[in-house]
Order: structure tokens, then sequence, then C-alpha cells
């Protein structure tokens, strides 16, 4: 059984090879989730690594598990025949790509209660899930409020990382189930940017005075670096790498993975958030949200 698990939505990613989405007449084909992108970079880095979601009976569902499968990912999903697997566009612009999603009513936002089980949870060290999950329905709001409850039983730390996504739901109810689900997480990601946009912080020491209660709190601010407020312990900063940034789109899921890689190793704050960096690095040096599949075969 894993010891890092991670919860959420994937859909397929469709890309167009050149151009814009409205001129392109050929596309790449690959899978994007918050989620599962932590569950692949955490496998790579020799993590015992598991996801678990919902998918639609459809061929899309079944690639995205088979590609999951093949880059080392323990996967547990429940197939759905009446709802589909949600599916996303990257429209690229010089200044900047923009994403168009078709998710609604999708298999994974059925996700409810009680679909995270004891036997799915056994042996994992780490629950990991993110704030785009309770954006994508009601339903799966009440599953990660469920699932923080049944991890914490099971023995699990619980990882969330508040991954704000404006177009999914208004600004008024993200603020407010954001802050309240990263300050009752054992361990707790938050870019700096987000943190201004949903409560009006401007620095790391605000957002932890915002998010008192998380044990280990990650605050994310670009290529400055990240910090680490531990409770009990002094903030432990880690400036960034420089880097050649190709794709931003990833950077802070594989960030994600490499700390929490280095947290399940038993590294220290200050090595966790090196290896975050050093993950997130290689995810912006490249055009891609994952490594080619080659790579982790």
């Amino acid at each position: 059984m894993p010891d890092l698990l991670c919860v959420g939505e994937t859909m397929l990613l469709l890309a167009p090879s050149a151009g814009p989405l409205a001129a392109s007449d050929a596309y790449s084909v690959s899978m994007a989730g918050a989620e599962s992108n932590v569950a692949v970079h955490a496998a790579g880095l020799g993590i015992t690594a598991g996801w678990t979601s919902r998918v639609g009976d459809d061929p899309f569902g079944a690639r995205i598990v088979g590609e999951l499968r093949e880059r080392g990912v323990e996967v547990e999903a429940q197939v759905d025949a009446t709802a589909p697997t949600g599916i996303m566009f990257k429209d690229p612009h010089p200044d900047g790509s923009r994403v168009l999603y078709y998710r609604r009513e999708s298999a994974a936002s059925k996700m409810d209660a009680g679909f995270v089980t004891r036997e799915t949870l056994r042996d994992a060290r780490i629950v990991h899930t993110s704030g785009v999950t309770p954006a994508l329905s009601d339903s799966c709001a009440r599953m990660v409020d469920d699932l923080f409850d049944l991890a914490r039983e099971c023995g699990a730390l619980v990882s969330f990382d508040v991954n704000d996504r404006r177009p999914l739901w208004p600004l008024d109810r993200a603020s407010v189930a954001l802050e309240r689900l990263a300050d009752a997480a054992d361990i707790g990601f938050v870019g700096r940017d987000e943190a201004e946009r949903l409560w009006g912080t401007t620095t790391a020491e605000e957002i932890r005075e915002r998010l008192p209660h998380v044990a280990l709190l990650v605050v994310k601010d670009g290529a400055v670096g990240a910090t680490a407020f531990c409770t009990g312990y002094a903030p432990v900063f880690v400036p960034a790498p420089v880097v050649d940034v190709v794709e931003p789109v990833g950077a802070g899921d594989a960030f994600a993975a490499g700390f929490l890689a280095g947290l399940l190793a038993g590294e220290t704050d200050e090595a966790c958030l090196a290896a975050g960096h050093r993950a997130a690095a290689h995810a912006l040096s490249t055009p891609h949200d994952l490594p080619p599949l080659e790579l982790q075969r």
C-alpha cells in the first residue's frame, strides 16, 4: 500500500501541437490533475505513491488509469458508466496559456463522503489533496471533510495544497472554504500570490497568522523561495534556484511532491524545502506538466 495517497480528479488534457486552439489541426494528448501530478512526481522520486478517484467508463478514463500505472503510481479508481471523464484544453498564448475545462458533472465530481475507505487508507502515512477537489461539487466538498477525519483516525497526516482555481468557484466561497481546510490540515501548501488574492495577505508571516493551527505550513513565493512554519520552531526559508522557465504550470505540484518525499524520508524542514525547489525547477524547465512517460517506465 502507498506511503503517500493522493485523492482528486484527473482529466484528459489536449493541447495544440502549434499555435492557438482556434487555428490548430493537431493536438498532443496527456493528462492533468493536481493530485495525480503529485503522485507521479513522488513516484519518480522513489516514493510509494497512490492515487484514487473516479473516471468515466470511456477511453479517456482508461487512458488516465493506464498511464498512471505505467508511471509507477498505485491506482484505485471507480469507473462510472453514467458520467464522463473530465477533459481540459490548453490554449497557448504569448502572454500566458488559457485553459478551458469540460468537467461539469464528471465522474470525479460525484465523489462523496465515504468514497475513501479505511482499506484504501491502510498503511498510508500521508494523504494529499488540494483546493481543486472541494471546488468541483458539494459532494466533493463533503468527501474532503470526511477524508480529513478518516485519515487521522487511520493514523495518517493530512496534506492540503490550497491550489486556488479561479474559474471553479466564486472568490467569496473559495476564500472561506480554503482557509478552513488549509488551517485544519497537518501539512499545508499555499502560494504567497494566491493567499493575497484570497485573503489580502502580503507576506509569509501574515499568512501564518491567518493559518495558525496547521502544524507545518509551507508558503511558496515563486522565484524568491519558500518558507516553512513548523509549530514550536523558528521559520525556515530556502531561496529558489535560478531557472530558465519554459512552462510554469505544474511546478507547484512538483514542489509538493519533492517536499513530501523529503518529509517521508525524515529530512529536516530545510532539506524538504530544498527538495521541493529541485523538483519544481525540473518541472519549470520543461514544456510538460509531467516528465515524458518513457523516463518513468
